[in-house]
């Protein structure tokens, strides 16, 4: 943003002034521009045996809750991870999302630990 005129008045012209003349210039422009994050995002292709698709809790008495397996789709979420796609076949299952790559830093040693050595994920470069 570029000031191209002005005007100094003795009375109602300060530093003050021209900072708040400015930033509310800067807001205004900002909004009329619709600005947008631009980050890569990857499609990822996540499998895993069925067991691991959701969370299970068994209620204890005293309202303990141990959890009993993983949780891909949950992992994805918390990654800000959209799920496109979810099948179960036989005893496996596979969830496709787009997640930004940033967020996948990480990913394969959370999926490892949720199903237990036993899923493996893929991801690409969503055009």
């Amino acid at each position: 943003m570029v000031l191209k005129d002005g005007a100094f008045h003795a009375v109602d012209s300060s530093e003050l002034a021209f900072r708040l003349a400015t930033i509310g210039a800067f807001r205004e422009a900002f909004k009329l521009a619709k600005p947008v994050i631009l980050e890569p995002i990857m499609n990822v292709e996540v499998v895993a045996p069925a067991e691991f698709q959701s969370m299970l809790f068994f209620p204890f008495p005293k309202f303990v809750l141990i959890r009993l397996s993983g949780n891909v789709i949950g992992g994805l979420n918390t990654r800000r991870g959209t799920i496109i796609d979810s099948e179960v076949r036989d005893d496996e299952f596979t969830a496709v999302a787009d997640v930004a790559l940033n967020d996948m830093f990480g990913y394969s040693n959370q999926l490892r630990g949720s199903t237990q050595g036993k899923g493996e994920f893929s991801m690409e470069y969503k055009v």
